[in-house]
């Protein structure tokens, strides 16, 4: 079952795309590659490639933007995966070394991960849920500190709020 979507409006949100001098160097390869394929043969050989490699090479570059990174008033989202705030306990803003490492060396085979090698920096949100075995997440972002800060004031806000109430 696909989960609910929400129509809160996103105190932060990011695609992952990527950078834009990725489509003229991915489509002259392709375009490179069907000129090998097709080797100038006459008649549909020669053109067939290039209505094929062209349009794959594009949909590849358009898929690539299809991740999303939201931050809602109480949610975490991450394409479909949702962090409710209130499991939020530590959130840090992380360099592209801090980013190695914890893929690396000092990574934890559990946490969850979402990586775009193209991008250097990244999030992560140490988790406080007992029944979850997932230590962390770890997720790519352009603006590790934006998104950093905006995750803990909304989840010091939802936090607030669960101790008011409850």
């Amino acid at each position: 079952m696909a989960p609910a979507r929400t129509t809160a409006t996103p105190r932060f949100t990011e695609r992952l795309g990527v950078p834009w001098w990725w489509w003229p160097l991915g489509l002259g390869v392709a375009a490179l590659g069907a000129a090998e394929i097709g080797l100038g043969a006459p008649g549909p050989r020669g053109w067939m490639p290039f209505a094929v490699v062209l349009p794959l090479t594009a949909a590849l570059l358009l898929w690539s933007r299809a991740l999303r990174v939201r931050v809602t008033d109480d949610e975490f989202q991450v394409a479909d995966a949702r962090l409710p705030l209130q499991y939020a306990a530590e959130i840090v803003a992380l360099d592209a070394a801090g980013r190695r490492q914890l893929l690396g060396p000092a990574g934890d085979p559990l946490a969850f991960l979402v990586m775009r090698p193209w991008i250097g920096t990244a999030v992560q949100v140490m988790l406080n849920d007992p029944e979850d075995p997932t230590p962390y997440w770890l997720v790519s972002t352009r603006h590790p500190v934006q998104l950093a800060e905006t995750l803990r004031e909304a989840a010091r806000a939802v936090q607030k709020a669960d101790q008011l109430g409850g």
